[in-house]
């Protein structure tokens, strides 16, 4: 084996970089599944948080490499896109519990969904931000219609209150009832079902509700994309940086979900400090050319984002101390 292809350079970052984070990565998940949940199981609120304590850590610790190998401005870089995809995922965990709600996704069910859709996370994000990448090095300017997008998505988050999504309205829940065979019941752990066709009597294939729930977390990840890409952006155009700080964070996200979801009535406030992050990173831009620097400060940067976060957690705790979780 030639040894010299892993310093070939992909997308500015040396192949053995990118090789030992897919390494990683894959043996995170093997782990996972592997030995901490090969069998099907309820996962409780203290377990959620230890698994969100190991996975928050390992994202710390590759973070801390990236600061001693690359360089501080990277680590702080690095460090700030993965406070920001952590928090702006709290809104996708709202929608998940809705998913796993419309579709009465058993608890016992619901890690394998969220272990499957984190594989189909790793190849959207990829897709999504090599093509960022694409045009942020072809098109300068494209950095200048994120941040905008940003301070706008931002504006909007604070002045409208929007409505809690019908799930049952979707048009690609429907779409699949439409042109599939869909069971009704669950199948345990299956996404798909060979059984008679209550019509014909043929027996043919069915697709399950775990697998439309499936699907739908897919698609609102996608959606969710759409903010946490470009933020990510915004503070750097590294794609090493962009994809690794995007994929540690929702690592995390998987294993968080199951304490979240069952405070998520707690984080009522956290909405507005999550617009104002999206405005403050999609302003910086504008800002460090109205004063003549190359580029936002990035310590100052993380300081703010992680102050204007915290200020928004500790808001919300204090407001909803007394209120309890709805059914």
């Amino acid at each position: 084996m030639d040894l010299s292809l892993l310093f070939v350079e992909w997308l500015g970052t040396p192949l053995w970089m990118w090789s030992s984070f897919f390494v990683l990565v894959i043996a995170i998940l093997s782990f996972d599944l592997g030995i901490l949940h090969k069998q099907n199981k309820e996962i409780g609120v203290r377990e959620s948080v230890k698994l969100s304590a190991l996975y928050i850590a390992l994202g710390l610790a590759f973070g801390g490499w990236v600061w001693w190998y690359v360089g501080s401005e990277a680590g702080l870089a690095y460090l700030t896109g993965f406070v920001v995809e952590k928090t702006l995922a709290l809104d996708n965990v709202f929608v998940i519990a809705l998913i796993f709600s419309f579709f009465a996704v058993p608890r016992i069910y619901q890690h394998r969904v969220l272990f499957w859709g984190i594989l189909g996370v790793i190849v959207l994000r990829a897709i999504m931000i090599g093509v960022g990448a694409t045009l942020v090095t072809e098109f300068a300017w494209v950095l200048y219609i994120f941040a905008a997008f940003l301070i706008v998505t931002g504006i909007k988050m604070l002045v409208i209150k929007e409505a809690e999504p019908d799930v049952s309205k979707n048009m690609l829940v429907r779409f699949m009832r439409n042109r599939f065979n869909v069971t009704d019941e669950h199948h345990g752990e299956r996404f798909f079902v060979k059984k008679a066709h209550p019509r014909t009597g043929k027996v043919t294939w069915f697709i399950t509700p775990l697998f439309m729930a499936l699907v739908m977390v897919e698609v609102a990840d996608v959606i969710f994309a759409v903010d946490s890409v470009p933020a990510i952006f915004a503070i750097t155009t590294d794609p090493f940086i962009v994809y690794t700080s995007n994929i540690f964070a929702i690592l995390g996200l998987r294993a968080l979900y199951f304490a979240l979801a069952a405070m998520i009535h707690r984080f009522r406030y956290l909405k507005p400090a999550l617009a104002t992050v999206l405005i403050f990173i999609g302003s910086k831009i504008f800002v460090a050319d109205l004063m003549g620097l190359e580029k936002f400060p990035a310590a100052l940067s993380l300081g703010v984002t992680f102050a204007i976060i915290a200020a928004g957690v500790v808001w919300s705790l204090v407001k909803t101390r007394d209120q309890q979780q709805p059914a």
